[in-house]
């Protein structure tokens, strides 16, 4: 199910605001899949080694945590036509682990949105992101910088950047 915020360009992410970006669930077997082929440390692969572990148990590789909440950002937060990318992180943090049967919800914030200055045709929105668990526990807390592709207007031909200039009078 796709949560519609209405989100589509920049210029609809007010700072301030939080977006519920849905839930998702992760099984055992996903959780060794994954860390298998990107992860395979004993805690994340071997559920006897696990229990012997640091964590008393498998858990997800975090790096799994961020995949399936980038799932969740794409498919509730980030516009399909107006996402432009990202230059990376300031900061992701995963104070709990993920375990086998834990469902993730997740909520992106606007902290910052600003046009910029060298490309008219888009802004720069940082968003604070968290993952919290079905305990109410924070699995994943992200602090993420993305561009977005500002509303196009309407009387500029395509292919060029909308320029706005202030009204006289």
């Amino acid at each position: 199910m796709v949560i519609d915020h209405g989100l589509r360009y920049f210029d609809d992410y007010m700072p301030g605001a939080t977006y519920d970006c849905g839930s998702i669930s992760v099984s055992e077997d996903e959780i060794i899949s994954f860390a298998r082929q990107f992860d395979p440390q004993p805690f994340h692969v071997d559920p006897g080694a696990a229990a012997r572990g640091p964590f008393g148990g498998l858990v997800a590789s975090g790096w799994h945590t961020a995949a399936l909440v980038m799932r969740q950002l794409v498919e509730h937060y980030l516009p399909e036509d107006a996402s432009l990318g990202s230059p990376g992180l300031d900061e992701m943090r995963w104070p709990d682990p993920v375990r086998p049967g834990d469902t993730l919800r997740v909520r992106a914030s606007v902290v910052e949105a600003r046009r910029s200055l060298s490309k008219p045709d888009r802004g720069i929105m940082k968003t604070a992101i968290e993952a919290v668990n079905q305990d109410g526990r924070t699995v994943m807390r992200a602090t993420a910088i993305n561009f977005l592709r500002v509303r196009p207007d309407l009387n500029t031909p395509v292919g060029r950047p909308a320029v706005r200039r202030p009204r006289r009078g």
